[in-house]
């Protein structure tokens, strides 16, 4: 098989795609409740972002830390992910004693290699995923937050767009919109974005 490299495109767009691929790699939205790795859903954006920014536009681990607003050694963790391990684990060959790698990490590289292939049919899978997530409720906004926003230009500037697009979506019964009213502005990526979320909804849930 002849391996190909996507085109160069816009970096958040290329990681919506990896970020999706890997969804499907787990086997859809549903199958995320059966893994229990809801809650990992930002980190695992942010992993998407770092092996694009490494593999396509060649980015050190600092670069990508400080683009990405996260630590170095978080970096250094996703790129030293074992990607062959956590397909292992997907398909139950390892057990929790066994499993010592970075999980979103490996998941991201596995979906880069497949996005990398020409593997990828997001548009279709992200279309025919919308009847599951809509039926999910609780962490799912994750998902649900990033099919709203298809087609965002980034940076947000400000809340009045976002709050648009994610009226309606709500995590543990809040209503995404007024969350987005209360973040810090600009917003750079989705990871960025899903990040300050979740970081305001747990403030909000222990409040």
């Amino acid at each position: 098989m002849v391996v190909v490299g996507p085109v160069r495109e816009d970096p958040d767009r290329l990681a919506m795609r990896v970020f999706m691929k890997a969804i499907e790699i787990l086997g859809g939205p549903r199958r995320l409740i059966e893994y229990r790795r809801l809650t990992w859903l930002p980190s695992l954006m942010e992993a998407c972002y770092a092996v694009v920014l490494r593999d396509l536009y060649h980015k050190s681990n600092d670069e990508i830390a400080r683009e990405l607003g996260i630590t170095e050694q978080t970096v250094r963790n996703i790129m030293s992910s074992d990607e062959e391990a956590v397909l292992k684990k997907i398909k139950g060959e390892l057990t929790d004693e066994d499993f010592k790698t970075h999980v979103a990490g490996g998941l991201a590289k596995l979906a880069w290699r497949e996005v990398r292939r020409g593997v990828d049919e997001h548009v279709a899978f992200i279309e025919s995923s919308r009847e599951a997530l809509e039926a999910v409720e609780g962490p799912m906004w994750a998902i649900r937050t990033l099919m709203a926003i298809k087609g965002t230009d980034f940076p947000i500037e400000s809340a009045d767009a976002l709050a648009v697009r994610l009226r309606g979506i709500e995590a543990y019964g809040i209503d995404l919109a007024d969350v987005a009213r209360e973040l810090e502005y600009p917003i750079r990526t989705p990871a960025e974005l899903l990040r300050k979320l979740a970081e305001r909804l747990k403030g909000k849930r222990s409040g």
